[in-house]
């Protein structure tokens, strides 16, 4: 940035240009001497003396700029030493008369004025002085004593109302007519080694602090403006500056550009090929249709954003014009709000729900354990008695068996049973009841009490679960109605949401607590269609307004999915630790639940899941265990078994018919088990290793037939089922080797009609070419129409 110009400053010259100043008389009595010495000019001095400066003291100047400027000059010839009184001295000690000059118009001046004088000597003649006075007596008139008290005055109120620094300091040391001459006359200086530093300010009046202040502002005031109008002509010199600077670039470009349209002019004086007509006609048809293309692709870039466009704007309107959003914004709020009700509502429920199916599935648990322990101990106890008895090892002194008090309390205790069992069997008429076939799951009194009382607590507890819950959040019927509705009203939203696989996550819970008094192995127990759980689902299925023809429907899978992830882990668990395969009334309930569970979902499902696959695995696990475990059919001499009256018979008798009822049982589950898997445990694993080996330990005759025919009745037909059969199934082997062996001995014997019976087992289990070599070896023709009614 350019510095500023700098302030001139101009000096008002002096009345008179020949002489160098003007001496001013003292007035008033008491004012000090003060001699300056004007600079004398040298003869080669320009007009306007006042410029020039002399050898001498340096000039001063007082006052701050815009103040009148005082010039005046003074010439001391000799000092008098003050009186006593501090008054001048006598008119005689005076040696020189003083001449000052005034000029009172300088307070407008704005440059500083210099004042240059200087001191005369002291010791200059007398002569010399006179000459002086007449010469400035002669060119200045001197002013009265009235007119130097009048500008005294004026100056001092000139320096009143600007901002004057008085200057009147003197050291203490200093003679009283210095003091005199400075209190009458302000303007007298003392010289540079009389000045006394001042280190506080003196005092000042209020009238003096006044005028200062004001004086101060207005200055400031004067010194702004000026400030300002010189900052404004910097400005503008600036900018005349760059317009200039730009002017000169613009001629530069300008001349530039005209020196390149002159080095461009076109050459007339070149000559080109000659111009193919064609090649410029097929480049501007390619070019013609590159822009049609652009053009055809922007038209439709322009229709796709009108229809845009107007969707958008059919959308705003419709949904401004659509009076049901609030309604409609109400519903799912409340819908929300009643989902996250209802999910806390099960949230805190389900932990007294797992703690009270816990509770029943151990009461049940300990029940089966009881029976299946008891059984197993009996069958220990009675078997060792047996072979002891057997072996008539150790005897007592009487004859008698040596056993123990433990071993003679069983046996007394199953005796019992078994007479209460006969008794009731006598009274329901059923006396073709074969010992062993029955199932001991007989509890006494005491045992039966408590039983029922635990599980009277834990139905007490079951009831007590939602006692304190709206009908809205554990009423699966109404929980139901209240998606209905969404489904009704919003079916889009509905099935978007995936309702239908979030309603059996909901209904989980609450089917839960509904199974818990349910029993599957219980002959009377309910089933599953008439629980009102099923009912409301099925209704809610049925009401679907979905395409009925959709085979992935989400609500079309709510039943098959709540009977995969609440029943079939239900009946799972019955399965594997509270099911007696032994017992047929237990089977035959679980078959039949089992059969409308799976039917069930073989309607919904397509694929086998792995619920169902886990279900059926369990129950062939737990036969096979049974099997392994609860089956034995002990071996006697013959000549033990003879007598159908002998513990030892009986006992084989009640062990066979026991294995056979658990044969029966296996054979139950044809149809929902493979028949690989039947035909294994019922024919390989119990058949043959157990009942066949048994049949071979019997005396031959009516009673080892009937056994063959109940095995027999208890087959599946459909393994028997092609008439092109001639030839039995593989399993059945050893079975028909022992009928054939039994037919040979009786065949020998008076029992005729028991071999006719064992060629219709023949026949039915479609082993017809062994049936036709006995026949004919044996020469029996009237069994010939057997086979072949067949």
């Amino acid at each position: 940035m350019a510095h500023r110009p700098k302030r001139t400053f101009r000096q008002r010259r002096a009345d008179s240009s020949d002489s160098d100043g003007a001496e001013e008389p003292a007035a008033g009595p008491r004012v000090p001497e003060e001699q300056a010495a004007p600079g004398s000019e040298e003869e080669g001095q320009p007009p306007g003396g006042g410029r020039g400066e002399a050898a001498g003291r340096p000039f001063r100047g007082r006052g701050s700029r815009g103040r009148g400027r005082v010039w005046a000059s003074s010439r001391r010839v000799a000092r008098a030493a003050p009186g006593g009184d501090g008054g001048l001295g006598a008119p005689g000690d005076l040696e020189q008369q003083e001449s000052r000059t005034v000029d009172l118009s300088t307070e407008e001046e704005d440059g500083p004025q210099h004042i240059s004088g200087s001191k005369d000597d002291h010791s200059s003649s007398s002569s010399s002085s006179s000459t002086l006075e007449e010469e400035f007596s002669s060119i200045v008139n001197i002013p009265d004593a009235a007119f130097i008290q009048a500008a005294r005055r004026k100056r001092e109120l000139a320096r009143a109302r600007k901002d004057y620094i008085s200057l009147d300091v003197r050291h203490p040391s200093t003679v009283s007519d210095m003091k005199e001459n400075s209190e009458e006359d302000p303007e007298s200086e003392p010289d540079d080694h009389e000045k006394r530093i001042l280190f506080t300010p003196k005092p000042q009046t209020l009238k003096q602090r006044m005028a200062e202040e004001t004086t101060t502002r207005s200055e400031e005031t004067s010194e702004e403006s000026q400030e300002d109008e010189n900052q404004d002509i910097w400005e503008q010199q600036q900018m005349r500056k760059v317009v200039k600077i730009t002017e000169g670039r613009d001629i530069d470009l300008s001349s530039h550009s005209s020196e390149f349209q002159t080095v461009k002019k076109f050459d007339t004086s070149i000559s080109f090929p000659p111009v193919n007509l064609e090649v410029i006609k097929k480049q501007l048809n390619t070019r013609l249709m590159l822009l049609q293309d652009t053009h055809r692709s922007h038209l439709r870039e322009y229709e796709k954003y009108i229809e845009d466009v107007k969707s958008s704007k059919s959308a705003i309107q419709n949904l401004e014009n659509s009076s049901e959003q609030a309604l409609n914004i109400k519903f799912y709020k409340s819908m929300k709000i009643y989902v996250e009700n209802l999910i806390d509502c099960l949230n805190e429920k389900i932990i007294n729900i797992q703690e009270i199916e816990s509770s029943m599935h151990a009461l049940l648990l300990k029940q089966a354990m009881t029976f299946m322990k008891r059984r197993q101990d009996e069958l220990k106890h009675e078997s060792t008695y047996l072979q002891q008895l057997s072996r008539k090892t150790e005897t007592s002194t009487n004859g008698s068996l040596a056993i123990d008090e433990k071993t003679q309390w069983i046996l007394e205790e199953i005796e019992s049973r078994r007479t209460r069992r006969r008794q009731a069997r006598a009274l329901c008429g059923n006396c073709d009841h074969q010992e062993g076939a029955s199932s001991d799951d007989e509890l006494s009194s005491a045992d039966m009490t408590d039983f029922q009382k635990s599980q009277g607590d834990i139905l007490q507890d079951h009831k007590k679960i939602f006692e304190d819950v709206h009908d809205d959040f554990c009423n699966i019927q109404n929980i139901l109605l209240k998606f209905h509705q969404w489904r009704e009203k919003f079916p889009d939203s509905y099935y978007e949401a995936f309702i239908g696989l979030c309603i059996p996550k909901l209904l989980n819970p609450l089917i839960r607590v509904q199974l818990i008094d349910w029993n599957p192995l219980k002959f009377d127990s309910i089933g599953l269609k008439q629980m009102s759980w099923f009912t409301s689902i099925e209704e809610f299925m049925d009401n679907s307004t979905e395409d009925s023809k959709k085979e992935d429907s989400s609500d079309k899978k709510i039943l098959s999915t709540v009977i995969n992830k609440a029943i079939i882990p239900r009946l799972t668990d019955f399965v594997e630790f509270i099911w007696d395969p032994l017992s047929t009334s237990q089977t035959t309930s679980l078959i039949t639940h089992c059969r409308m569970i799976l039917d069930e979902l073989s309607i919904w499902e397509n694929e086998v899941s792995k619920g169902k696959q886990d279900l059926l695995k369990s129950i062939v696990s737990r036969m096979k265990k049974a099997i392994e475990d609860d089956v034995f059919i002990p071996l006697y001499p013959k000549s033990a078994v003879e007598n159908k009256t002998s513990p030892h018979s009986k006992f084989q008798e009640r062990q066979f018919w026991s294995g056979l009822k658990l044969f029966r049982n296996v054979l139950l589950w044809n149809g929902l088990l493979p028949d690989d898997t039947l035909q294994e445990l019922g024919l390989g694993k119990l058949l043959n290793r157990y009942l066949v080996i048994a049949l071979h330990n019997a005396v031959p005759g009516p009673d080892v037939v009937k056994k063959c025919s109940q095995i027999t009745a208890h087959l599946p037909e459909k393994w028997f089922g092609s008439s092109a059969m001639r030839t039995s199934i593989p399993q059945l082997e050893n079975f028909i080797q022992f009928l054939l062996q039994s037919a040979h001995k009786l065949s020998a014997s008076e029992f005729r009609d028991e071999v006719k019976e064992i060629i219709l087992i023949l026949v039915k289990i479609r082993a017809l070419n062994q049936a036709d070599s006995f026949i004919e070896e044996y020469h029996l023709d009237h069994l010939k129409s057997v086979i072949s009614e067949v």
